[in-house]
């Protein structure tokens, strides 16, 4: 594994920098006059992002286990080739191999508006039987918004597919305090009742119990109201298909080891993707990019 001394002797510039992490982990540390950020080579994962002026924007559990075996429990997971358990594995990992593998950074580049990190995972040996013949690509840019472009391409012979999320926890007051709007009018999948199918009739709902859903066949951006701090996330997205709401509640988060017993009231996950009944096809040859921005304005 490439050391944190050797990633800074090839890419450091001002206002990014990678240091050593617990248990022999590496990341980057983004502070610009825009942002303030922070990205694990382990899973490629995002566990930082605060606008300057404003309070943090992701959510990380204290409870979150720095492992190179385990996920980390917050921030922007990076979910692929599947999403959930996996159907005809049920020893697979959950949400996939990508959040827990060690990337490679393809370059860095700091500008006056945004600095942003190129990542690419892309095995000589699979690292899971079923792990589809692909390169993955992941550029995230911290300035005023933080964007997200999740790149697979298949190398191989044979078409596939796949699933992908960019399973983004978000920092609010109070769940329970919180509207989300822009899922008006669509339909989902209730994961609490057995993926039972439904309609979001109203134009924003707030949250009151354990919440999973799969939103389908939207690409509209949706908008968390947060009346505790007092701001807005607006989250947009490109060649999503799906967004999933998610909050696991009380019990739920009792019985989770890396996540705190009273963690659920101050996070809830907005995320871009593509799974279940959206799930990517892709042929040989051929590429898919999924982007997401996040913004963050004061009310």
């Amino acid at each position: 594994m490439t050391t944190s001394h050797e990633l800074n002797a090839r890419f450091s510039c001002d206002g990014l920098r990678f240091e050593d992490a617990p248990n022999g982990l590496v990341r980057a540390l983004i502070e610009t006059p825009q942002a303030q950020g922070e990205v694990y080579l382990h899973g490629a994962h995002i566990t930082r992002f605060q606008p300057a002026g404003h309070a943090p924007v992701l959510f990380l559990s204290e409870k979150s286990q720095f492992a190179p075996d385990k996920p980390i429990r917050g921030g922007v997971p990076l979910c692929f080739p599947w999403f959930g358990p996996r159907a005809d594995d049920q020893s697979a990992p959950m949400h996939g191999l990508a959040r827990l593998v060690e990337w490679e950074v393809e370059s860095v580049n700091c500008d006056e508006t945004a600095t942003q990190i190129v990542l690419r995972y892309a095995p000589t040996t699979k690292p899971y039987p079923a792990w589809p013949t692909c390169q993955l690509r992941y550029a995230i840019s911290f300035g005023a918004a933080l964007q997200m472009r999740f790149e697979v391409k298949n190398v191989g012979e044979k078409a596939f597919a796949f699933e992908e999320a960019l399973h983004t926890y978000f920092q609010v007051g109070d769940v329970r305090q919180i509207e989300i709007e822009g899922l008006g009018e669509t339909r989902f999948l209730d994961k609490t009742r057995n993926l039972q199918e439904d309609t979001q009739f109203h134009r924003a709902f707030g949250i009151s119990g354990e919440t999973d859903r799969i939103y389908l066949d939207t690409q509209a951006a949706c908008t968390i109201h947060d009346a505790v701090y007092n701001r807005k996330i607006l989250v947009s997205k490109e060649n999503s298909a799906t967004t999933v709401v998610w909050n696991p509640w009380s019990a739920k988060a009792a019985a989770m080891p890396d996540f705190g017993d009273d963690e659920w009231q101050k996070m809830v996950c907005i995320e871009t993707c593509n799974v279940n009944k959206c799930e990517v096809e892709l042929q040989p040859g051929d590429k898919h990019v999924m982007t997401a921005k996040i913004d963050s304005e004061r009310l």
